[in-house]
């Protein structure tokens, strides 16, 4: 589902900006910045680097990009 929302010119112009460093469309950036928002109020004990990991780590599960864990090897 998709909506028409308002939003600022200075946040459109500074998620332009962080979307072209991290490959991303401005839509797609405002979505990550609302979802790393959203777990970050849903988890006030887990630092944001963590939360950005795990959602990093989800969209990977979700692109199937995961490589074997052997537990004990180092590779």
């Amino acid at each position: 589902m998709s909506a028409v929302i308002r939003l600022s010119n200075p946040l459109i112009e500074d998620a332009r900006l962080h979307a072209k460093a991290s490959g991303r469309s401005v839509s797609e950036q405002i979505e990550y910045w609302a979802r790393l928002g959203k777990a970050v109020e849903d988890n006030a004990d887990l630092g944001t680097h963590m939360i950005q990991d795990l959602l990093a780590g989800i969209k990977d599960i979700k692109l199937q990009k995961l490589a074997p864990y052997h537990f004990g090897i180092l590779r």
